[in-house]
Parts: structure tokens; C-alpha cells; sequence
């Protein structure tokens, strides 16, 4: 077993060498566990009610990560739709499905499911150390948001929630899709989703990320190619629109949305419509993420999770996070909320496979639904439980306890309202 492990990290590493030596090829072939977001709307402002989270990728049988769902998410209407008029077709971990909606009298087809190939990876690969953290959110190339674990005490967190969330302006984009030309999101933009990115980071106690330049242009290659073609892959061939092999190689190792980019944010975290990986929320509290790459048009927008180059190492992650967390987190009076999602807790070295989870609050037991998650989505191992017949309530504190496993897991959360 030591052998096969090691020849996997020996192809792992091989591979992601000859991607950082030659960026000019486009490596589709090298299986990260890429999850994306889809957000379906076309109009310039998008209602968040018509967001839908679809996950692609997943595991070998050997618990290996695969290059599942690569299929295409068509798009059509052009007020964005209301939740009930969604359709999200969830990918198997060797097939490629395509997700469709219908909007304002528009239409959309549905792309058949075409098998695909998987490639091994080695989830606990780290290729470098992150760069120091600044101080302050940064954007192409700049510093992190503040590092270090988020303070006890409810007024600090909720300063820091308030004071991250006070600007979502979504920037403006210099390209068009007339010429082909991928163009810029101004640095508001792509600040002010990296600010978002290490706010939630912080409240889980991990180290902040930056924007890394060249991964910052091929998300914006991909935005372009996302929204000149008016649909989402992540292979596009060169049949698309705009096609360049660096859109493609972002496509194919980014977050990919036909929403803003800021917005989609909150997206990833909330993760609706991915029930059997959380995904998304997954891969930004990874300890692996970082360095990550942001680009966005008017209407599509990128988010590079392929740097790989995080090296938090922590035990287990916890979402909602251990300690004070803000009400406005759970995403009540919005499109979906972490309490029909799931609360999860991911972990590259701790075996969850049987966890049982206990919640309690003011010592009285709450009853959960535990689903196991597909493995290598930003973690080897991972949970979801959901909340039955009770969901989170401002001024309560939850004691979460994981047990089944060698090592058990204990953590109390206390929610504040924070507006």
C-alpha cells in the first residue's frame, strides 16, 4: 500500500512540475478535485434566489480524486429565474453532467452525461509554503487580509464581520467580448472577494491567501470565455467563443460562475445544491488553498483553487467555526441557509467515515442528519449534519460533539447578531 501511495505522489508531483515549467500547455489531464459554481442568470444584477451550486469532480474507488463532471451548464432568460424554476443535476465522480434553467420565457437544453477519465492524486501534496500575510485585503498580487484566530469576544468578531462586508462592490470590467478581449475587473472587485475569502478563513483560524498575478490572468481568460459563450465548462474546446489555451487551463482548474464574483463568494459558502460533497466550501477552508486567482466580466467570474500551496495542517475544520460566529453567517432571509445546506467538518488526517454527531444547547440534546461526503473536495474526509426540526438561533451556544472516530472531535460555537 506504501508503494502505490508513493507512486501516487510521484505522479502528482510530476505533474504539477511540468505545469508550473510550462504554462503554455493545458493540463486537463491532472485531476485536482475541482468543484465549481453556477450561478444562472444573465442579466447583469442577479437575484441570489436564482444561484445554484452544482459540484463536478470527485473520488476513485481507491479514494483518490477524480476529474468527474466536466460537463457544460447552459444558460438562458434574461431576468435570472426564481428558485423553483431550477434545475441542478448533481455529478457522479466519473461522469460529466451538465445543470440547464429556464428564465423569463427562455429556454435551455440539457447536455447528456458522457463518461470521462480520472486521474489519481494525492490529496496531502503541498508544493510550497504561502507568503507571508499582510494586513490589510489586497488584491492582484497583494497581501492577505489579517491572519491569526478570530477573538473571543463577540464585539471584535462582529467589528471585523461588519467592517469586511461594508464594501461588496463588484468592480467594472475593462474587456468585451466583441474583440476577444479578456480585459480587467478593477481592483475593487477583486479586493473586496479576497476580503470575503479571509473573512471567513479567519472565523475557521486559518491563514489567510493571496491573489497570485498569473493566476489572477487565467481566471480572467476563463471569465471571458464563460461569458462570451454564455454557458460554463471546464473544458471548453476551441470551438468556444474567445477560446485561449490560458481560458482554458483556468477553466479547468477554477471555480467557475456566470455570476459576480464577490457575490459568488457567499455562494460557495452556503453551497446549495451540492449535498453530496460541499464542495465549494470545502476547497475555501482547505489547508491546502492558496494562492488563488480572481477574474470576472459583467456577468461571469473565475476563482483559481488549484495553487496548492497552503500548508495550515490543522486537525479538522469546522464550518460554522468553533468559537463566536456572526447569525448573518447561517444566510437566513437569503436564498438558502447553512442549516438546509448542512453544517460540516473536514479533515486531511482524521478518518470521518463513522462519525456520530451530538449537538446539544442549554444541555438539551438537538437531533441532526449525518451524511457522509464524498472524499477530496478540499479534504480527504469530510461530513455534513443537518439540523432536525431546530435551526441556529442568535444568542444560543451549540456544543458539537464527534464521536465514532479515533480521534474525537469537541466544539462549541456561540451566535451573535452582528446587525
Amino acid at each position: 500500500m506504501a508503494k502505490i501511495e508513493k507512486q501516487k505522489a510521484i505522479f502528482s508531483i510530476g505533474r504539477l512540475f511540468r505545469f508550473y515549467a510550462n504554462r503554455k500547455r493545458t493540463l486537463f489531464g491532472l485531476a485536482w478535485s475541482i468543484v465549481y459554481l453556477s450561478v444562472i442568470a444573465c442579466d447583469a444584477s442577479v437575484d441570489p434566489r436564482s444561484i445554484a451550486l452544482i459540484d463536478a469532480g470527485g473520488a476513485n474507488s481507491d479514494g483518490s480524486s477524480g476529474m468527474g463532471g466536466s460537463g457544460d451548464a447552459s444558460i438562458a432568460g434574461s431576468g435570472g429565474v426564481a428558485g423553483s424554476d431550477l434545475q441542478v443535476f448533481d455529478a457522479s465522480p466519473l461522469t460529466a453532467d451538465a445543470a440547464a434553467v429556464a428564465g423569463n420565457g427562455g429556454s435551455a437544453a440539457v447536455d447528456s452525461s458522457l463518461p470521462i477519465d480520472a486521474q489519481p492524486f494525492d490529496s496531502g501534496l503541498n508544493d510550497g509554503a504561502n507568503g507571508s500575510a499582510g494586513t490589510g485585503a489586497g488584491g492582484s498580487g497583494g497581501s492577505a487580509g489579517t491572519s491569526g484566530p478570530p477573538p473571543a469576544n463577540a464585539d471584535e468578531v462582529c467589528a471585523r464581520w461588519n467592517a469586511d462586508r461594508a464594501n461588496r462592490a463588484e468592480g467594472t470590467w475593462s474587456g468585451n467580448v466583441s474583440g476577444c478581449d479578456p480585459g480587467d475587473i478593477s481592483e475593487e472587485g477583486r479586493t473586496n472577494a479576497l476580503r470575503l475569502v479571509n473573512l471567513y478563513r479567519w472565523l475557521a483560524d486559518l491563514p489567510a491567501v493571496t491573489t497570485d498575478p498569473e493566476f489572477n490572468r487565467h481566471a480572467q481568460a476563463c471569465a471571458l470565455i464563460m461569458r462570451a459563450n454564455n454557458r460554463l465548462s471546464h473544458t471548453p474546446d476551441q470551438s468556444w467563443l474567445c477560446w485561449t489555451e490560458e481560458g482554458a487551463e483556468g477553466a479547468g482548474s477554477c471555480n467557475i460562475s456566470s455570476g459576480p464574483l464577490v457575490q459568488s463568494v457567499d455562494g460557495y459558502m452556503i453551497d446549495m445544491g451540492n449535498p453530496t460533497t460541499i464542495g465549494h466550501r470545502r476547497w475555501i477552508l482547505s489547508n491546502m488553498f492558496g494562492p488563488t486567482g480572481l477574474g470576472a466580466t459583467d456577468r461571469s467570474s473565475c476563482m483559481w483553487t488549484m495553487g496548492q500551496r497552503g500548508t495550515a495542517n490543522k486537525p479538522w475544520i469546522a464550518f460554522p467555526s468553533p468559537g463566536v460566529v456572526p447569525f448573518e453567517l447561517f444566510g437566513y432571509g437569503g436564498w438558502s441557509n447553512l442549516d438546509q445546506t448542512g453544517w460540516t467538518v473536514q479533515s486531511d488526517t482524521i478518518n470521518l467515515s463513522t462519525a456520530q454527531v451530538e449537538v446539544t444547547s442549554d444541555g438539551a440534546p438537538l437531533t441532526v442528519a449525518v451524511t457522509q461526503l464524498l472524499p477530496n473536495y478540499g479534504s480527504r474526509y469530510a461530513i455534513r449534519f443537518n439540523p432536525q426540526g431546530w435551526q441556529a438561533q442568535a444568542g444560543k451556544t451549540y456544543a458539537v460533539s464527534v464521536t465514532g472516530i479515533a480521534t474525537p472531535i469537541q466544539y462549541e460555537l456561540q451566535v451573535v447578531q452582528c446587525n
